[in-house]
């Protein structure tokens, strides 16, 4: 018997459930989700472990991402070690704390060493030891115990990783890989990452991750996209760079899909038709993939009752709160309120930052423009490795110059300058040494932090727009800055003039105006508070936050957007007590990435 207000289920969400089902079903011993960020990797990966738990299984959820949400979407305080999720038995999950884990592998490294060598080169290893890459090979030795350790997750039944956006995943698979080989040729020698022999001791267990990756039998990595251009051209390139990794059990699950229930809603129906439009244009060997269909829910995906909602195909009928019109006492002005504020000075650089998939590239291409038609040149460029900040321009746009920093033109490059430089004077051997070091996966990390600093420098010239990477690695990047800066002012050494005034810029509000960009939910809301708590203690305080996409400003009548319209206002005011100054975009009925007119009112 059908509940008041509800209707049989169509024939499309039956099937719909039965594809939830079928990856459930065949989900092998260890599942990946990763995906463009703001796909909605999160909830898709605690939405399979729960379904999984369900079943009786003795799961174990694991993030890997350094701006994990986990804990506040399974309602559990988590930590780096496992515990038992409550209100869900048989799941158990962990954060990997790649700060922590950071702080140990530098111990077990530098440990041996004290009272052994003078103490000077002790420090000179743990300065090795401080950079971002750092971070990142010790995050992924926490996560090689899981995977290549049999002993470490032998309790459960399945380990479901909710991994980091694509761009820094990929880079993880591929460390088991790139280590072993650099460790093969260079046991012995000292690399970015201090003596070799505190990665050797690690080799079993990365070449263990290495063969658990490519077994079939073991391991799927599920492609997380939503029907967006942008979404499914980053999922066709992990699938291809996946595919040259060995790892070919690869699915698709495409997330918050949308069918207009109400067509005399013109936001309803050019939303869904985006959608349509997106997936017409999917790549053919993307299309072909084991594929599952998820629908848009109009609410919140954070804690376990909205999360077992999601595998759902019986949630169309919508129970609308009475205030589900209500509009906001004041309204928050559009981004273009700011903009004079923004061109203060005739020069300066503007950093757009956020958990990813909030916008951050389409808000700095439109500030970038409308510098621009105020009569100002500006560079836009970005540190994202998933970013297309010119298909996101479009045409051409007179006084703006677009680039991007490419890693592997910006790791030939400073390798060429050491190899001029600090291997001048050296003979064959200890030349080869250092090529060696070179070749380590750290030097892109000190490359590309390089490259930052020299474009943040054309800020003293002119406008610099800064579409940074996704959250964990904007952070990884000033931890950089951080810690080159100390090196700097310890060694008082020959660093590039762009180096010694990179943080000192980072940090003078009239330089540097940071744009926090957030979507109105309470994920990406929430993480971009923890963001300025961050930047707050690096001494940098965010000149403005955008609230984008949002639906308030919009007379809306389908059923699903009207109550995800009533929900964002508890956001809008979340946001209203946590910034100086809030920007409001709203959602336009155009293709995603498209230029906005921010001189318009919403």
């Amino acid at each position: 018997m059908l509940r008041a207000g509800q209707r049989e289920r169509t024939e499309d969400e039956l099937l719909l459930t039965a594809r939830v089902v079928d990856l459930v079903d065949r989900a092998p011993r260890n599942l990946f989700f990763t995906g463009k960020g703001g796909v909605g990797k999160t909830s898709v990966a605690c939405a399979v472990a729960l379904a999984l738990a369900a079943r009786g299984r003795r799961v174990l959820l694991v993030s890997t991402d350094p701006a994990s949400n986990l804990s506040e979407v399974l309602g559990t305080k988590l930590g780096p070690a496992a515990r038992e999720v409550a209100g869900a038995p048989g799941l158990w999950a962990l954060d990997v704390d790649p700060e922590a884990a950071a702080r140990a592998w530098r111990e077990r490294v530098v440990g041996p060493y004290r009272g052994v060598l003078p103490e000077a080169a002790v420090r000179s290893i743990e300065e090795q030891l401080s950079g971002a890459c750092t971070t990142e090979i010790a995050a992924f030795d926490e996560f090689s115990k899981l995977l290549g350790e049999p002993g470490a997750t032998e309790p459960y039944d399945h380990v479901v990783f909710d991994t980091a956006p694509t761009g820094h995943t990929l880079r993880l698979l591929e460390l088991p890989a790139a280590w072993t080989d650099f460790l093969a040729k260079g046991a012995g020698s000292a690399s970015c990452l201090g003596p070799l022999a505190g990665l050797a001791a690690q080799r079993e267990r990365f070449d263990g991750s290495r063969r658990a990756l490519v077994d079939r039998t073991r391991t799927a990595v599920v492609l997380v996209s939503r029907a967006e251009t942008a979404s499914l051209r980053e999922a066709e390139r992990a699938r291809r760079e996946l595919s040259s990794l060995g790892i070919t059990r690869l699915e698709l699950v495409l997330n918050g899909l949308f069918v207009a229930r109400d067509l005399a809603d013109p936001v309803a129906v050019a939303m869904a038709a985006r959608g349509v439009e997106a997936l017409a244009a999917m790549p053919s060997l993307l299309a072909g993939l084991p594929r599952t269909e998820l629908p848009l829910r109009p609410w919140g995906l954070v804690g376990l009752d909205a999360l077992r909602t999601l595998f759902d195909g019986d949630a169309a009928a919508i129970p609308l709160p009475a205030s589900v019109d209500a509009d906001a006492a004041e309204p928050i002005p559009p981004l273009s309120h700011w903009i004079a504020a923004l061109a203060e000075g005739g020069h300066g650089v503007i950093l757009t930052m956020g958990k990813g998939g909030v916008g951050k590239t389409t808000v700095a291409v439109n500030v970038a423009v409308a510098l621009a038609r105020l009569g100002h040149a500006v560079h836009l460029t970005t540190t994202d490795p998933a970013a297309h900040v010119v298909d996101a321009l479009g045409e051409a746009v007179e006084g703006v110059r677009v680039s991007r920093i490419d890693p592997a033109a910006e790791t030939k490059a400073y390798a060429d300058e050491v190899l001029a430089t600090a291997g001048a004077g050296l003979d064959a051997a200890g030349r080869g040494l250092l090529e060696e070091d070179l070749r380590s996966p750290c030097t892109e990390e000190v490359a590309v932090f390089r490259a930052f600093a020299r474009v943040v420098d054309e800020g003293a010239a002119g406008f610099v727009v800064i579409d940074t990477a996704p959250t964990g690695h904007t952070l990884m990047l000033l931890d950089a800055a951080e810690a080159y800066h100390r090196e700097v002012l310890r060694t008082e050494g020959a660093a590039p003039e762009a180096v010694r005034r990179l943080l000192p810029r980072l940090r003078d509000p009239v330089f540097t105006k940071i744009l926090l960009v957030t979507l109105p939910e309470a994920t990406p809301v929430h993480e971009a508070a923890a963001l300025q708590r961050d930047l707050e203690r690096a001494g940098i305080r965010p000149f403005a936050w955008v609230l984008n996409q949002s639906l308030v400003p919009l007379a809306v009548t389908d059923p699903v957007l009207r109550r995800r319209r009533s929900d964002e206002q508890r956001f809008h005011d979340e946001v209203r007590g946590l910034a100086a100054r809030v920007a409001l975009v709203p959602w336009v009925a155009s293709r995603a990435g498209a230029r906005l007119d921010l001189f318009a009112t919403p």
